[in-house]
Formats: C-alpha cells, structure tokens, sequence
C-alpha cells in the first residue's frame, strides 16, 4: 500500500475558493494536513458584485472535517492582501493556486475595451500579483509550489473567448518562465488545463457531460504536483474526467530557403510549404536553448552549395574576411601530473574502476595522460587569447556556442610538461541565421606536434553576410552504421560532474552558476559538452584500444543537446576497421546528446610487448654503457654490495623506447639491454629526463618516486641501493 501523500506544516492559498475547483482544492489540502486560506471576492462569474459567504462556507467545511483555514475576501488584483492574510493567520505560505477566473464571452467583433481588460486584470494580472507577493516569502524559506489555470481554450481558442483565451495562454508562460527563475529556489511551477463543471462551465455544456466533469477528478493532479517530493515544474497539463494528460510542443523540422540562387521570397515560402510543414522527424524543443540548437543542427544539415544573401544586418563584424588566416599569439601552456589526474576524474574516471588507475595515480607504472586533454591545452589557446580581440570580427561572447570539435593525436601526450600552442582562423561559413568560425590549434613540445584540434564555434545572429557556406578545411561528421550498435556503454555523470570539469580550464559560470544558467533558458547548470566528449573517448578507448592512449589516433563529434550533471550517458558504438563511429544519448530522456561522432585508432603496436620504438640520442644510453663498463671493472665487489637484478625501462613521452637489465647477482655482474631473459628483482621505469636527474643527483631516488617520476614493481627495498648504482658506479 502506498504512503499517503500529507501537507501538515504548509499553508495554501487558493484563489476563487468558494465553489467549483477552488472549493475542491481547499477541501482536499485542508484534509491532508495543510492550513489554508480560501479566497473568495464572491462575485458573479462574470466578475460583477461581491459576497463573504462563499469563502466563509468553504472554511466552515473546512473546519467542520477537523482542518485549519481562514477566509479573505479581496480582490487577486491585491495580491499583497491575500499573502498578509495567510502570514498573519499562520506565518508563512507554501502553496499558491491561482485558479479564481471570470468570463466576459464576446465574438471578437462585439469585444469591448472593458471586456478585455476585465479578464486580463483578473486571470493574468491577478496570477501575477498573488503569486509576486508570495514569491520572496518562498524564496527565503527555499520552498514554494505554484498553480497556473490555463484552459483548453488557452491552447486551441475557441469562438467567442479571445479575451479569455490571451489570458490563458499568457499564464502559461508566465508559469514557464517563473518555472526557470524558481527551480534553483525549490520553488515549482506548473500549469493546468482543467475542465470541470464549475460556474464558468455549467451554462456551456450539457448537463450529462458535466456529470461526469467533478472538480474531484482534477484536485489530485494539483495536490501531487504541489507536495515536496514531486520534482516536475515548468510542465503543461490537461486533466478532467479522470484522465490527466501531459503536453509538449512539437516543431517540423522546417525548411532553409535563404540562398544566393534562390532568394527568401513569399514565392520561394509557398512553394516550399509543404516542406515547411512535414511535421516527419518533428522536434520537441522544451527551452528557448533546444529550439535554438535544434534549428542550428538543421542549418547545418544543408548541403554545400552557393552562399547565402548578404545581410547588412550581420552582428559578426564589418569585414569578416578579414579574419581568415588570423594568427592569434603563441600560446605557452604548462602543467603537471595533477592536472592530467583532475582531468580525468573531471571525465568521469574513479578508483573504482582499477582499469583507471593509469589516469589516476602519478605511481602507476603506466601512468598515462588521456588524449582528450589536448582539447583543454587548445581551449586555453584560444579563450586566453579572447575571440572578442580578432580584427574585423565584432563577437558578442554571449551568443558564443561549441558546434563541433575534431582532436588529432600525432604522439601521447606527456604527463607533464611546458608546451607552446599556434591558433589560426581557417574559415568562417554564412549559415543564415549565425556564423561558423573554423579554428586550428596546433600544439608542440618543442619542435614535436604532440595534437592539432579544429574548433567549430557558432556566433547566433551572425549569420547573412554573404559568405561562403562550407570549406574545403573542416573536418565532417560521419553517420553511424545503419545497424545496430556493436558496443553500448551506460555511465552516470555525478550531481558535481560540471564542478568538477571546469577546474580544469572551462569556468564559463553557465556550468555552476543557477542563475546564469537560467538566462541562458537552462531549468539547471548544465554539463560541460567537452565533458560528455570525453565520457565517450573514454568509453572507446577501453572497449577497442585496452585503454593504451598510443593507439588514440583522432575524435571528430558534433555537439547536439545538453546534459544536465547526474544524468547518464549511453555511448552507442559501431567499429569498422580503425574507425569506430559513435554517438551518445542522455539514457533518462533518450535524447542525443552527441552525434556524427567517430574515433579513429592507430594500429596495435603491442603485439609484441618487447617491440621498442626506435629514438636516437637517448642520454641515458650513455650512461648505461658507462655502468656497463665499471661492472667489467670491478662487478665482483657490486655483486658482494647490491646482490640484485635491476630492470630498466626507459620512457619518453610515455611510450618505452630503451630496455636494460644490471645484473649485480649473479657471478661477476653484467649489463644487459634490450628484454631480459630472466626475472628482475625490482623493475623500474623512469623517463629518459628524470633518469638523468638522478644520475646528476639533482633529485634522491626517494623523492622521484615520491613524485611518481620513478615507478617501481618488485622488491622495492632493493630500490634503496640505487644510489650504490648511480652515483659510485655512473660518475660520468
């Protein structure tokens, strides 16, 4: 049996409680535990004259079952009365019901003035006013749930009501916007279309009809959407006769007609009209953000073709052009192993999974840096060096957007490191409705390319100054398979996913900030898309590259919705050969969130984990041959003092490039290189760099595996006679 859902401690105002659904309301939250104030002006139900009695028998009934209420008798439009009557009877409000409603029914040509302004001072103004007087109160208190009536007459019109209808469909976007502005308060809102028999109903429809529209077949809807552990606000509903139902809009995918060989024209509109309507492969947008991104992903679905028609109007800047081939600053970006760790938890990695441990701990003997870090070394490229400062570009950073991104790795990324950025502006694309600006990052350690990223950033309102709609320089999306996916990973994201992400470079306020997400039309701070991105690299590179970051070649994906932090992510997977397409959907909505995306792998270079990459001028090469000759020298007496078998791995840039075995335990000694035939007593690994440091005593072995730079399996108290090793035997 389920909990009875209960109300003590809340006060609830309902507004046009004396009859009808108002009546119902205030009975069933009086019944459940709630104080309630019944409000009633008393008047007609076409807003004339004014009566106690009505409020004063609902709160008697009230009373009479055992429940708490008081009676007001004031108009909505005096919404501060109605609050000051429930703060002074019980000392704080919780619940408001904007349902009190008049009809003025005229067809639109007999509509007065007053006959308007009547009905939008009552359902409208009114709403407004009660519920702005409540609103501080619920906002202190970190709790308020708020009722909009609409009508069906609201959504579809209907003869007759034009007045009534305006005023209805305004309160649904009052409700809406009230629902944005409130989530981060914990103060609901949502909006009903009733129908019911009530006074407004009774002289409208047939008598049979109305017998089975009892106001008791809507209270439960408004009781549950308004108790505490209901999460849903800003939502639509339509509800009588015992059935409730929840409505969206939905949007056809539409039709681009601004071209250079086909002007915009009422012509060009009617004769695409039919396409204009074909609601086939329709949209649900639910913020003013999805309708703007789902619009865009349809602009960029047009094939390449002729530019568009030049708009004088353009925000992007006086001379676009201008702009291609700009060179931002280098860019010197330095780091350590700690970012390279904050990163990958930043993506999801945990120490519950010990396949993540290499991403995750400095001491891993393969300690790694992920591959999609090399989108936050070229983020700093480009966002230090500001895209508000390009010349010839004018860019508001508010209509700023990631549209798509592409990494290249030509060699793993180093886990530490300073290394210098090159920004240039490929391309700008005329989208219609917003500008595509194309730029390249390269990234060196020295004279090496370590990555190269493309980004694809979208300016809204940019659009239309007569420029060329697709380059020759982007790298394209690629579809998936038409079949199902090969591989399916589902992994939540954390409520502090996006806290946790953007320490790592991105700390637009739109990702932690409530209300800045809500100016941007977000219910919620939303998940960073690098993020979700590298969600999806990670997932692939487990499940077709064993996690070796050498094998991660590319990643190219287009950023389609927004994830909201504690919701999962559903990588779907199809390998062809080195390539592995991708897309990802949010599991709770099914919403893709990513899409066109694709991994490209480099060959399995491990097949035979002896092979060794082949790289001249090793410094320590020199010094093991140095070792190898004091051992001829003098072996026995090592032998005598160190009595173990050292292995060596030499790294650079990650990857092993040198191998050598100092046997000080058998016989007179040897020097060994390349994979030992035997079994060491300790094994250790330590970059070519970090190696000569040792050897020059600028850092203990103590304090270089303390550090991580010195990694060691085995017997690692035989690890304290390195310094017999190092420093007696390779004094070069």
């Amino acid at each position: 049996m389920s909990v009875p859902l209960t109300f003590d401690g809340k006060v609830v105002l309902v507004t046009g409680a004396g009859g009808g659904l108002g009546r119902e309301y205030a009975l069933a939250f009086g019944q459940r535990g709630a104080s309630v104030v019944v409000n009633d002006l008393g008047g007609n139900a076409k807003g004339e004259g004014k009566n106690s009695a009505a409020a004063d028998k609902v709160v008697e009934e009230i009373k009479a079952k055992g429940g708490k209420a008081v009676a007001n008798y004031d108009s909505v439009e005096d919404g501060e009365k109605l609050i000051q009557s429930a703060l002074d009877a019980f000392g704080r409000i919780d619940i408001v019901i904007n349902n009190a409603g008049i009809l003025r029914d005229r067809s639109f040509s007999r509509l007065s003035e007053l006959d308007w302004d009547l009905i939008q001072r009552v359902h409208l103004k009114g709403s407004f006013n009660v519920t702005r007087a409540a609103w501080n109160h619920m906002k202190e208190q970190k709790f308020g749930r708020i009722i909009m009536t609409a009508s069906a007459a609201g959504l579809y019109g209907n003869f007759g009501q034009a007045n009534y209808s305006a005023a209805k469909l305004g309160l649904l976007g009052l409700s809406n916007t009230l629902a944005i502005e409130g989530r981060k308060l914990n103060i609901h809102c949502n909006t009903i279309a009733p129908i019911a028999n009530s006074r407004l109903t009774q002289n409208i429809m047939p008598a049979d009809i109305l017998e089975n529209l009892k106001p008791e077949y809507v209270s439960p809807l408004v009781l549950w959407l308004c108790h505490e552990q209901c999460e849903e606000t800003g939502a639509l509903f339509e509800v009588g006769a015992g059935w409730i139902g929840k409505l969206r809009w939905e949007r056809s995918p539409g039709h681009v007609l601004l071209r250079k060989n086909h002007p915009m024209s009422p012509e060009a509109v009617r004769d695409q009209w039919d396409n204009i309507c074909d609601f086939k492969d329709a949209s649900h947008p639910a913020t003013v953000n999805e309708s703007l991104m789902s619009m865009l992903s349809m602009l960029n679905k047009e094939p390449a073709g002729d530019g568009l028609v030049a708009n004088p109007t353009s925000s992007l800047g006086h001379n676009p052009a201008q702009a291609v081939g700009y060179n931002f600053p280098d860019h010197t970006f330095s780091y350590t192993e700690m970012q390279c760790i904050l990163y990958a938890l930043g993506v999801g990695m945990s120490t519950k999974d010990t396949d993540h441990l290499r991403f995750l701990y400095e001491g891993h003997e393969n300690f790694a840096c992920l591959p999609t870090y090399g989108v936050i070394i070229s983020q700093a490229a480009v966002m230090d060096s500001g895209l508000t400062n390009i010349p010839g570009l004018e860019i508001n950073p508010t209509q700023i957007l990631h549209g798509e991104h592409y990494l290249k790795c030509y060699q793993p990324l180093p886990t530490s490191g300073t290394l210098i950025s090159k920004a240039t502006i490929l391309d700008i694309l005329d989208k219609g409705s917003g500008a595509v600006i194309i730029i390249n990052v390269s990234t060196y350690q020295g004279q090496r390319l370590l990555c190269s990223n493309q980004w694809s950033v979208f300016v809204v309102g940019a659009g239309g100054f007569g420029g060329k709609k697709s380059s020759p320089h982007t790298e394209n999306t690629a579809p998936p398979p038409n079949r199902a996916p090969d591989a399916v990973v589902v992994e939540s994201t954390t409520k502090e996913q996006a806290a946790l992400y953007r320490l790592s470079g991105d700390r637009n306020p739109l990702h932690i900030d409530p209300s800045f997400s809500a100016m941007g039309g977000f219910k919620d701070p939303i998940l960073h898309g690098l993020c979700s991105f590298g969600f999806a690299s990670r997932h692939i590179l487990k499940r077709y590259a064993n996690n070796d970051p050498a094998r991660f070649c590319a990643i190219k994906v287009r950023f389609v919705k927004p994830v909201l932090p504690g919701q999962s992510l559903q990588t779907e997977m199809w390998k062809e050969g080195n390539r592995v397409h991708f897309q990802c959907k949010v599991k709770e909505t099914g919403s893709l969130t990513l899409s066109g995306g694709y991994v490209d792998l480099y060959e399995d270079q491990t097949s035979d984990p002896k092979a060794l990459q082949p790289v001249a001028d090793l410094q320590s090469k020199l010094v093991f041959a140095e070792i190898g000759r004091r051992i001829q020298a003098s072996g026995a007496a090592l032998v005598e003092q160190v009595k173990g078998v050292f292995g060596w791995e030499i790294t650079q840039d990650g990857k092993t490039v040198a191998q050598w075995t100092i046997d000080l335990k058998n016989g007179a000694g040897a020097l060994h290189e390349g994979p030992y035939s035997g079994k060491a007593d300790v094994s250790i690994a330590v970059s070519d760099a970090d190696f000569m440091a040792l050897v020059q005593g600028k850092v203990n072995p103590q304090q270089a595996f303390m550090a991580g730079k010195l990694k060691i399996k085995g017997n690692i108290m035989l690890g304290q006679k390195l310094d017999i090793i190092l420093k007696d035997v390779a004094k070069l």
